[in-house]
């Protein structure tokens, strides 16, 4: 059980614009610091020179500042800057002459003023110095119409890959409808929306787009693979159940990836989207994968009895490459191009979602 409020160590430093507080406390949760009559309030639960209490202050500011402090957490100390209203030099931080005994000078942050001065100077001879050297750079006349093309591309992919999930959910669960005709009610519709996904590799390639070009590739090619070569050339395929689960899967990775990507485009970032993005390909890649791997094992036999896409070599060698020999060498190919986009989709996770400093306002 907590114990009495306390008093933390607060270090403090001033520059003409700002004043920066550094409270020592680690393992800070909960946090209330607001600023009202010129009077930061701080309360919060966390482990100082007492232990683990809630401990707070009161520090009633020598000049008028902004209302509204900028929080930083880190693990070990809370460090909050407040803006001053003027840009001045204070010859201390409190109205009170005294200082009060939690309050002790930052000597890792402190300069006297005319250290602060050149320091200011400094930093408005870089701002220029940066705004001059942007203005040399030319701007991109087709910057708008880019961003118009990459948010018309995301949204049809969307719009087609949300018809796709949508007729597939209805007719199984409502309209009762089998896993075997999903081939000619969707094929045309995935037809045109893989064929359209060709244009990332284009966009990557010129750079309209940031996303690494392999990862890209690999997706892509085993797609368009499973679906044109495997199912699209064997009607034998086309009414197998497996066609279900490999449209499904793939539908519902896009179902997030297109929409957060178009409002990527338009700087607006919604939480819950970024989170299914880098999250729901978790298992929903893994099973696609299978699925297209259980595709590809039931079509060899179908292959190898057909002949089809085999190769046979001219006198005096008269040997036949059978494709389907082919397709269990793909196989391997296709497990290290799930790993490949695996460990990529991964690492994004871990730069969009991984463990961040906390700030507040």
């Amino acid at each position: 059980m907590a114990g009495p409020s306390l008093r933390p160590h607060v270090h403090w430093a001033q520059r003409h614009r700002e004043l920066y507080l550094r409270v020592e406390l680690s393992d800070v949760q909960n946090p209330d610091i607001t600023i009202a009559d010129n009077v930061l309030h701080f309360k919060a639960q966390g482990h100082g020179a007492k232990g683990d209490n809630i401990y707070e202050f009161q520090i009633e500011f020598l000049e008028p500042v902004e209302p509204k402090p900028v929080c930083r957490v880190t693990q070990r100390q809370l460090n909050i800057t407040v803006q001053k209203k003027e840009s001045n030099w204070w010859e201390r931080l409190t109205k009170q002459e005294k200082r009060p005994l939690f309050l002790a000078p930052d000597f890792d942050r402190w300069l006297d003023e005319s250290d602060a001065e050149m320091e200011l100077k400094e930093k408005e001879e870089e701002k220029i110095n940066k705004m001059k050297i942007e203005s040399r750079v030319p701007k991109d006349p087709f910057k708008h119409l880019k961003k118009g093309y990459l948010i018309m591309y995301n949204l049809v992919q969307f719009l087609g890959f949300s018809w796709i999930f949508v007729n597939m959910t209805v007719r199984l669960f409502i309209l009762g409808k089998s896993f075997y005709d999903t081939f000619h009610t969707i094929g045309d519709m995935m037809y045109f929306c893989q064929t359209l996904a060709l244009m990332e590799i284009m966009n990557s390639l010129i750079g309209l787009v940031r996303s690494p070009l392999r990862p890209t590739v690999v997706q892509l090619f085993g797609r368009n693979f499973v679906l044109f070569v495997v199912l699209g050339s064997l009607e034998e395929m086309q009414s197998k159940p497996v066609v279900f689960f490999i449209f499904y899967f793939w539908s519902i990775i896009e179902l997030f990836r297109y929409p957060y990507y178009m409002l990527s485009c338009i700087g607006i970032e919604w939480k819950p989207l970024t989170w299914l993005r880098y999250t729901a390909w978790i298992p929903l890649y893994p099973l696609g994968g299978l699925a297209e791997a259980v595709g590809i094992v039931q079509s060899i036999p179908i292959f190898s009895e057909t002949g089809k896409f085999s190769l046979g070599l001219p006198n005096p060698l008269n040997v036949t490459i059978q494709f389907s020999f082919l397709l269990q060498i793909y196989l391997i190919g296709l497990f290290l191009g799930v790993y490949i986009n695996f460990c990529h989709l991964y690492k994004q996770r871990k730069q969009h979602l991984g463990p961040k400093k906390r700030k507040m306002k």
